[in-house]
């Protein structure tokens, strides 16, 4: 792991602590040391401003960082996090659509779970508790050692009506 790395992954250890200027402040000085068009650099500038509350200023940093070819292990992390800006933004349409085509085309992706959890939270602000419900269920499913299939037959049967 470079040195770079280490001192970005010092700041979110401690980011908690510090709160969020001081973050945000620590992170983009550590961005400033790389291009701007670092796809590494633009992805934790984004999510400095995800932690700060300024999600506006968050959404162009993780598209550029994406467009840029930001690779794994970083790049599901920023899809995830981008759809959250999304639905925090209130475009829960947009952040489904991400989801959706992330975990199509990557379904196995560590961090599918997760992104079933926002497209579950995305279902529910766009109106969709049923939906929802289900999203969440059938993300769940896998790690019932019993009961899996009660649970799918109960999902499928959800209903807003």
């Amino acid at each position: 792991m470079d040195d770079w790395r280490q001192r970005v992954d010092a700041v979110w250890a401690a980011a908690d602590d510090a709160g969020e200027e001081a973050t945000l402040a620590a992170i983009d000085a550590l961005v400033a040391e790389r291009g701007p068009h670092d796809p590494e650099a633009l992805f934790e500038a984004a999510g400095a401003r995800d932690f700060a509350g300024r999600e506006a200023e968050a959404e162009p940093l993780y598209r550029a960082a994406l467009a840029n070819g930001l690779a794994e292990p970083h790049r599901g992390q920023a899809i995830v996090q981008l759809a959250s800006t999304l639905r925090n933004l209130d475009r829960p349409g947009e952040a489904l659509s991400l989801l959706r085509d992330f975990l199509l085309a990557e379904p196995g992706h560590p961090l599918a779970d997760a992104a079933r959890a926002f497209a579950a939270l995305s279902l529910f602000d766009d109106g969709m508790p049923a939906d929802a419900l289900r999203e969440a269920l059938e993300a769940l499913v896998p790690h019932l050692p019993r009961y899996g299939r009660a649970v799918t037959a109960y999902a499928a049967a959800l209903d807003d009506d």
